[in-house]
């Protein structure tokens, strides 16, 4: 098989939170995303990858899903791949920031403004995490609102409230 630049692979799979979608490029995990529906989740990653047309790949990717679906039931054992992020320089030193978050633990968008030497930029912090596209690698769902309650989530509040729990837990 001849690899195109940019190639895209993706698989859906299931895991207790939903279907989950783990799209790969030569150089990494390029998302992971949440949904009820897997040709919304096609649509969605079709839509955001605009230097490739993803194809499916559930056979070659299937230890990869393993790996991420594994990640969802066990969030303490971490994920041993290899990422490739896409964003701005203010969004990848959030992303930064949030993977230095522990399973367990908690930020504020404030905290992590501060810790990125942006500390008036809170909001630009949620803004960074509602962009981000890999899910669990990059912990968007480790941050909260000030006084500690939830805030928003791209693949919703009851997936972020259960990852928070099982971390918790773990």
């Amino acid at each position: 098989m001849t690899r195109i630049d940019n190639a895209i692979r993706f698989t859906i799979g299931e895991c207790s939170l939903g279907r989950i979608l783990v799209a790969m490029s030569d150089q990494g995990v390029r998302a992971i995303s949440f949904g009820d529906d897997p040709e919304t989740l096609a649509r969605e990653l079709r839509d955001q990858c605009l230097d490739a047309d993803p194809v499916a790949d559930d056979t070659g990717l299937k230890p990869v899903l393993a790996e991420v679906v594994a990640l969802v039931e066990n969030p303490a054992r971490g994920l041993d791949l290899p990422l490739d992020i896409q964003g701005t320089a203010f969004q990848q030193r959030v992303w930064q920031a949030l993977r230095a978050i522990p399973a367990g633990a908690r930020a504020s968008y404030g905290e992590i403004a501060e810790r990125i030497g942006e500390p008036n930029e809170a909001y630009a912090v949620g803004e960074a995490c509602a962009a981000n596209r890999i899910a669990l690698a990059i912990p968007c769902h480790r941050v909260v609102r000030k006084d500690g309650a939830l805030a928003g989530y791209r693949w919703g509040y009851k997936r972020k409230r259960a990852l928070l729990a099982r971390e918790a837990r773990a």
